[in-house]
């Protein structure tokens, strides 16, 4: 792979701020106290990385426990989500445009990673849609809420997948440096995504969910 690419900290920081935030809401919103708060907001927040490195590429600690910026950052978070949760509620489509730049951002991120660690591209790419939205199935897991990613609705992990597939296509294929593909392929997933909240693109059920009401 021609060059590396190096999400800037100042960007990290900001996209586990976001996703610390909705877990923080998810929490407050369910009547929890401060420790379920900031156990939802962690979880949220840094969860698809905990999978990738303790799960898949397991070559030492998780990245994010070595740096003691991205714990406080998740305190920030929950603080915020705590102490503004109305202002913050009024937010909740830019909420959500930031949100799809982290999901492409931390999609091509696991990528990358899996790639480094000699990985195959099928499994590179699945190891990138699980750490840009790992956190979030693990919040509705937590919760016990139908997992957001398995329901039909508005395109969200479809957006990251396409980010994902891109990102081995052009630097393999097309030889642009990891920087430049990155970039692509974030701007390609936050389009998307984008695009699916303002015209509310959405996937379509299988089949009608069973009525509880004739089990």
């Amino acid at each position: 792979m021609p060059g590396q690419f190096q999400l800037p900290i100042s960007f990290d920081l900001g996209a586990i701020f976001i996703f610390g935030l909705t877990g923080a809401l998810a929490a407050i919103r369910r009547g929890y106290d401060l420790i379920g708060l900031f156990a939802l907001t962690f979880v949220t927040a840094v969860g698809g990385a905990l999978i990738r490195d303790g799960i898949f590429i397991q070559q030492g600690p998780p990245g994010i426990m070595s740096d003691s910026q991205y714990l406080l950052t998740v305190l920030l978070a929950g603080f915020v989500g705590l102490l503004f949760r109305e202002p913050v509620e009024r937010c909740t489509k830019l909420i959500a445009w930031l949100d799809a730049l982290g999901l492409g951002a931390y999609g091509v991120v696991g990528v990358q990673k899996a790639l480094a660690a000699h990985m195959s591209v099928e499994a590179a790419i699945l190891v990138g849609v699980i750490n840009a939205g790992g956190g979030g199935l693990l919040r509705d897991v937590l919760v016990r809420e139908e997992p957001l990613v398995f329901q039909a609705g508005q395109f969200y992990l479809l957006a990251v997948l396409a980010g994902c597939a891109l990102f081995p296509l052009l630097t393999a294929k097309l030889m642009l440096s990891a920087t430049h593909a990155a970039l692509v392929c974030i701007a390609v997933t936050f389009l998307l995504r984008v695009l699916a909240i303002q015209f509310n693109w959405r996937t379509s059920a299988l089949s009608e969910p069973p009525d509880p009401a004739r089990r």
